[in-house]
């Protein structure tokens, strides 16, 4: 594998037990994939797929899962996976101009792009978790409540984070753009900035956000996307073109299904997936499986249920301004959601 550029979902060396899996697993993957499957059998071939993704999120996991164990050809797939660092908007319009098939990210990211009208579906997702929040207990920052006259340091101003955590400011009564600030930092210089007072709390991911806390002393946990009534609610999700569910709806299904299986394969077998992750990554593999030990990768909902928690993010994410007044949650989850499984 190679976490500089575009990993490729193939190589010799495997190729003698994917024929295995091929060949034993026949009845599994007519199950799993439907026509796509029974075609490939049939066929002898797999459907090729570009799926983009961030390599340097261990949330993402599942997707080099699924090519180190062979979960994306038992479902009748050859994936390639296109390591994404531009925008979600950049991202959204790759997808939906099929330069990509596919793709993984966060809901929190991709709501707003969607809005605008981007050709892609939402058809499934990977887990819950990602996102936390954390205050600096030197400036007497220990609750939500306290945030009120303080700044929060982000790496992004338009990350997922600021805008989740908008959402529960504002739910606990405060007001995410009046009563405190939000200051964009490099995101390895976010504890120092709370150690020169530059911020009194921060909002990011892991695993930076957990090497950050054990190099800074006094941060101590405010909220996470899993906090009160998002516990077991989605995070990141699975877009494809509209092309793909328009003409190739048998795709989508499979790639959906794979992307769940290995989300499940993540659940169960932590340890194994920080080393199949470490590659990409330069945080030490036991902190890779500290950081999967807080996401809840069997949070995967598809069909109705993700088109609810869709328009629940919707809800919430006009709710603080992130969203047009004009927006209707549910028309929106509607037309950006696609049942592939039905």
């Amino acid at each position: 594998m190679n976490n500089k550029g575009r990993i490729l979902g193939g190589g010799e060396a495997r190729w003698s037990r994917r024929q295995v899996l091929r060949a034993t697993g026949a009845a599994t993957v007519v199950g799993a994939s439907g026509v796509v499957g029974s075609q490939v059998l049939a066929a002898g071939k797999l459907r090729e797929v570009k799926l983009a993704w961030n390599a340097n999120a261990i949330c993402l996991s599942a997707a080099p899962v699924a090519i180190e164990r062979g979960i994306f050809e038992k479902h009748g797939l050859k994936v390639e996976l296109v390591n994404f660092a531009g925008s979600t908007d950049q991202l959204l319009e790759t997808i939906a101009t099929s330069k990509a098939d596919a793709g993984l990210g966060m809901v929190h990211r991709w709501i707003k792009p969607l809005e605008s009208g981007f050709d892609v579906k939402l058809v499934g997702s990977s887990h819950g978790g990602c996102s936390r929040l954390v205050g600096y207990e030197a400036a007497g920052v220990t609750s939500l409540q306290k945030l009120k006259g303080k700044t929060i340091a982000v790496s992004d101003l338009n990350s997922p984070g600021k805008n989740f955590f908008s959402v529960l400011l504002a739910k606990a009564g405060l007001n995410p753009e009046k009563d405190v600030a939000w200051r964009q930092f490099p995101g390895d210089m976010l504890g120092l900035a709370v150690e020169k007072g530059e911020a009194q709390a921060i909002a990011d991911g892991d695993p930076n956000l957990l090497l950050i806390q054990r190099r800074t002393k006094g941060l101590v946990d405010l909220a996470s996307n899993l906090s009160g009534e998002y516990a077991a609610k989605t995070c990141c999700v699975l877009g494809v073109s509209g092309a793909m569910v328009r003409n190739d709806k048998g795709t989508a299904a499979a790639l959906t299904r794979a992307i769940i299986e290995a989300s499940d394969f993540v659940a169960d077998n932590p340890n194994e997936t920080a080393r199949i992750f470490s590659p990409y990554s330069k945080v030490p593999q036991e902190d890779l499986r500290a950081v999967l030990g807080t996401l809840t990768h069997r949070s995967h909902p598809v069909g109705t249920a993700l088109r609810q928690e869709i328009e629940f993010y919707a809800r919430d994410f006009k709710l603080v301004g992130v969203l047009k007044p004009s927006t209707d949650p549910a028309r929106f989850a509607a037309h950006v959601h696609a049942d592939v499984l039905a």
